[in-house]
């Protein structure tokens, strides 16, 4: 659309259909004319078992299918039901007590997190920053609350994480203006499916608390850890949160809880924003304007979701059977990861680095013209920036896990020489 008739701009860049679920769409319908067998949707971001169907945990939906109706009619609180969000911060804490104040306020998924984040620690104009490689709706929120995105490159040539950029990034924003939020996406990083190692978690710090040495500054970092329950180890993949403790006021760490992953809730939009601060009053702050942020927009988050997670936390014993069943669902994407990466070694496609997670990038020149070459063979992939491919190993079998690397190697020579 090059101009809106009765609707405003507001500076948005408005496209129309979403790239991903157009590919989607294109996937969906060459299945419906040559079989599922024939067909690798590499697009879809949620976890599918190897007939393509949604993988959700059945514990967790006995839990729902044992609500009476004032746990789903019923109106939530504004920042969401007491007992769901101390069963948000267990979920994302386990063993690991925090040494300072925590408070939480429900939000609509993860995306709904990010959302009250950007607009109650940024102002109209501001430049908000994550890495380059990124998950689109960061620039989608960015523009629709009147903010700017910028990046810095995630990899170094060594292909380890970018401390320098993200330093230098940092400085030369924080340069232009009082406060910044930095989105950092891990573990299971969307898309490349990095984490940051303990090291890499060291020199982020040390770089933002030299920035906030500066009283002037007020930095606030967003661990966007949706995918933290598809990382391996459920402990290892938590053992960063202890050097959360302690920071400087002016540097305040919050944290995007998501059921959609952990607990296969895509659809009932259950989630959270957690924040942790030496200062109470400054968690109290926290509490109140994302409270009025919800009242604003969604108003109450969805309450059947809600008192699921709350059931769940009460009992051990459903916990340790939705944690069963999750691991069961986390082996079967690990293995899909290792043997796309065991067939990308074989035939030399070079990946960006992959942990774990739903998505493994593929850097290309082309990749417009190198997904349409693989769409040729039933492959559909997310050309990503102009820089690359993302493939959802999360939505395809180890089978095709195997396949597709092959594939893929083959189309970048045959596009790009």
């Amino acid at each position: 659309m090059t101009r809106f008739i009765m609707a405003e701009e507001n500076s948005r860049i408005i496209t129309g259909e979403d790239k991903i679920f157009g590919i989607n769409k294109q996937a969906q319908e060459m299945i419906s004319k040559v079989g599922r067998e024939k067909v690798a949707n590499a697009t879809i971001g949620s976890l599918l078992d190897d007939n393509g169907n949604l993988v959700i945990l059945s514990s967790v939906v006995d839990v729902m299918k044992d609500l009476k109706p004032n746990d789903y009619a019923e109106y939530a609180p504004i920042a969401g039901v007491p007992a769901f969000l101390d069963a948000a911060v267990k979920s994302v804490f386990m063993d690991y007590t925090p040494k300072g104040y925590i408070n939480a306020v429900a939000t609509p998924g993860g995306t709904g997190a990010i959302r009250n984040a950007v607009q109650n620690y940024t102002k109209r104009g501001d430049v908000i920053m994550t890495s380059s490689w990124y998950w689109n709706p960061y620039m989608t929120i960015a523009q629709e609350l009147e903010r700017d995105l910028e990046t810095y490159p995630l990899f170094n040539d060594n292909n380890l994480f970018n401390t320098d950029a993200f330093e230098e990034k940092m400085k030369e924003i924080l340069s232009n203006q009082d406060r910044l939020v930095v989105i950092i996406n891990t573990p299971c990083h969307n898309p490349t499916g990095y984490s940051l190692t303990l090291e890499d978690w060291d020199q982020v710090l040390c770089a933002m608390k030299k920035a906030a040495s500066d009283q002037s500054k007020k930095i606030v970092f967003l661990v966007d850890a949706a995918y933290l329950d598809f990382a391996g180890d459920a402990k290892m993949s938590r053992a960063f949160l202890p050097k959360l403790d302690g920071l400087p006021e002016n540097l305040l760490p919050l944290i995007a809880f998501s059921m959609s992953k952990s607990f296969t809730l895509y659809g009932m939009r259950g989630g959270a924003l957690i924040c942790l601060s030496p200062n109470k009053e400054i968690t109290n702050e926290f509490k109140l304007v994302n409270s009025f942020s919800n009242r604003g927009t969604w108003s109450n988050g969805t309450r059947a979701a809600m008192v699921t997670l709350s059931r769940i936390y009460k009992n051990d014993t459903l916990l340790e059977k939705v944690v069963k069943e999750r691991e069961a669902a986390l082996s079967m994407l690990i293995r899909r990861g290792k043997a796309f990466q065991h067939a990308s070694e074989k035939v030399g496609l070079v990946t960006s680095p992959y942990d774990s997670g739903f998505f493994v990038i593929v850097p290309c020149k082309n990749p417009e013209q190198v997904g349409e070459e693989l769409q040729k063979d039933g492959i559909f992939t997310v050309p990503f920036g102009g820089k690359g491919l993302r493939v959802s190993v999360a939505s395809i079998s180890e089978e095709w896990c195997s396949i597709i690397p092959g594939k893929m190697a083959a189309a970048i020579k045959k596009i790009n020489g």
